[in-house]
């Protein structure tokens, strides 16, 4: 009896690196990306992701492309010898390329999410498949819509230059990856979209922003083509003094969105070489460190995200040049480096920090969710895996960036900023079941009821366990973690007059009868015997921290329901401003 051969567990698609207006020699940058592997129907539609290519702004539906099934052990790739010939304008003019592009992208970026949590992810809906539309609408705009299940890409006419063309967002990989990070960010942490401060809408936004970026350097031979420094007689050389601090960071790498941001200078009188360029926030001095979080310029959801975006990307690149300063190692000064090492010691480092990243939404609190909160999480994440930091650094290196912008570790935490581990004997598990506190949310339940006292929960609060994943992380070394993550929240609701005893503040001008609900919560991390290592919580009687949301909230209209939708806050904390959906929406 014949065997059938394996099927492989990756297939290679054809997308545009980064956008169409980046171009060597005259030629739009197109590479080839590893994606979980499956026999793709016409849309592309997988397991996880449906593209449906229909226009609402022209009522037009595109026929997709009909893939072609397994041959010769590989899945072939419709639209990779158009992209060996150099014909990017092709690529670009062709919708079912569109469809492709966004559907290997998100594709890629949730297999990045499940590699560095080491468990499936679900979607932020009840649904398997997110419905992605490459050309949903003529507007300069793109975004997540939980309510429709959907990643919704526009496309307008831009002004820039001599000749009008359209700019498709959906070709931004950039755009792409971090509408992707809402989606996914949804699912991990549901109530991370509730009104609550500046810092939890603008984490939604600096997140996205760090995963998008950082996915980039994984395009190794895209990296290395757009580093500057190249040597006439030796294209594989570069120059060290192309890769100085202040030069990477200008570099079209750390851009977000250029085309996106070079089109829309024509449409809407801005000038700007990317529609983001957070990496040169400026750091703050030690007697300003509160300024970035004080001024009214960074409640805006998008320029608050920019702090977190700037520490993280600030860190990447000393990084990077800890990194290339052992290349240097031996060498004579100033002696010219191997491209491709430079660019191999930019991806490992990029990589490193960005499953950091993935990985810090486990040990992050489930409720009101502020930078500095982050950061412990993921100093914390990687202290669990990578005990020994001291080759490069990155812990300490993220520590001083996230310092310089004024956000210093919470509390409750190690002299390193990372989480202190549960050492209470008061704790109990001699009612728990470990196999099911591994899967099922009433057994967690159980074991945070009958730890109520030590956990310090609120008894009286609606409490409720939303969420318990199991998983497996694998370090650089290869040692493998076993946990088990868990979240639960608590919610009550009281009328103002009943915050005084909390020692709550209630905000100027809010009637006494005003109801008012609190928030709190806490992420738990068991070990592989069932044990509690971390309890990363936000308690919801703490007055320090709902004294400013609640402060927050009312300023900017969360109370008066009529008027959210409409008024400033709605804008300021979600960018609702499209009308198109009551969900996560943001304008470019």
């Amino acid at each position: 009896m014949a065997f059938a051969p394996p099927r492989p567990r990756t297939r290679r698609l054809t997308i545009i690196a980064q956008d169409p207006s980046i171009k060597v020699d005259g030629k739009i940058l197109t590479t080839e990306v590893e994606i979980p592997a499956e026999d793709i129907t016409p849309g592309p539609r997988g397991y996880r992701v449906h593209v449906i290519d229909y226009d609402t702004s022209t009522n037009k539906h595109y026929i997709p492309l009909e893939y072609e099934p397994l041959k010769d052990g590989v899945y072939p790739d419709p639209f990779k010898q158009t992209a060996d010939r150099g014909e990017g304008e092709k690529l670009v003019a062709d919708p079912r390329f569109h469809a492709q592009n966004v559907y290997a992208i998100v594709m890629r970026t949730l297999a990045r999410f499940e590699f560095a949590l080491g468990r499936r992810v679900a979607w932020g809906f009840s649904g398997h498949q997110i419905h992605v539309a490459p050309h949903a609408f003529a507007d300069a705009n793109a975004f997540y819509s939980e309510k429709d299940q959907a990643l919704m890409f526009g496309y307008f006419m831009g002004r820039s230059g001599k000749t009008r063309k359209f700019t498709f967002s959906c070709l931004a990989h950039d755009v792409v990856a971090h509408e992707t990070t809402h989606a996914l960010v949804d699912g991990l942490r549901e109530r991370y979209t509730d009104p609550s401060s500046p810092e939890q809408a603008g984490f939604h936004e600096g997140f996205s922003d760090v995963v998008a970026l950082l996915s980039v350097f994984s395009l190794k031979k895209i990296v290395g083509m757009l580093l500057g420094g190249k040597d006439a007689r030796n294209p594989n050389l570069i120059d060290p003094s192309a890769i100085t601090y202040e030069k990477l960071k200008k570099s079209v790498l750390l851009g977000l969105a250029e085309e996106m941001g070079k089109e829309m200078s024509g449409v809407r009188g801005k000038r700007a070489d990317a529609l983001r360029r957070s990496v040169e926030l400026k750091p703050l001095p030690p007697d300003d460190l509160g300024r970035y979080a004080t001024t009214e310029e960074f409640m805006e959801p998008h320029r608050r995200g920019e702090i977190l975006v700037a520490a993280m990307m600030n860190a990447f690149l000393q990084v990077w040049l800890k990194r290339i300063e052992k290349l240097k190692a031996g060498r004579l000064k100033g002696s010219k480096l191997d491209r491709e090492l430079v660019t191999e010691e930019g991806a490992n480092a990029a990589d490193h920090l960005l499953t950091m990243s993935i990985r810090a939404l486990d040990y992050a609190p489930p409720t009101d969710l502020q930078f500095c909160d982050f950061l412990s999480a993921l100093i914390t994440g990687d202290r669990e895996l990578v005990p020994d930091d001291s080759k490069y650094g990155y812990r300490d290196i993220l520590l001083k960036c996230f310092l310089n912008y004024g956000l210093a570790p919470p509390g409750k935490t190690d002299s390193d900023g990372a989480w202190t581990m549960v050492d209470d004997d008061r704790i109990t598990y001699d009612r728990s079941h470990f196999e099911s506190m591994m899967r099922d949310p009433d057994e967690v339940f159980r074991f945070v009821w009958e730890n109520r006292e030590p956990l310090r929960l609120y008894p009286e609060a609606y409490t409720k366990v939303i969420s318990v994943r199991p998983c497996l992380r694998i370090g650089p070394d290869g040692f493998a973690l076993r946990e088990t993550v868990a979240e639960y929240i608590q919610m009550l609701t009281l009328r103002a007059e009943e915050l005084e005893a909390f020692n709550i503040n209630i905000p100027d001008g809010m009637s006494p009868s005003q109801e008012v609900t609190l928030y709190g919560g806490a992420a738990l991390v068991f070990d592989e015997y069932g044990k509690l290592k971390f309890h990363i919580n936000n308690r919801i009687n703490h007055a320090a921290r709902q004294t400013p949301r609640l402060k927050y909230l009312w300023e900017y209209g969360f109370f008066n329901r009529k008027a959210f939708s409409d008024n400033a806050f709605a804008r300021l904390h979600l960018q609702r401003a499209t009308n198109r959906s009551t969900d996560m929406t943001e304008e470019f």
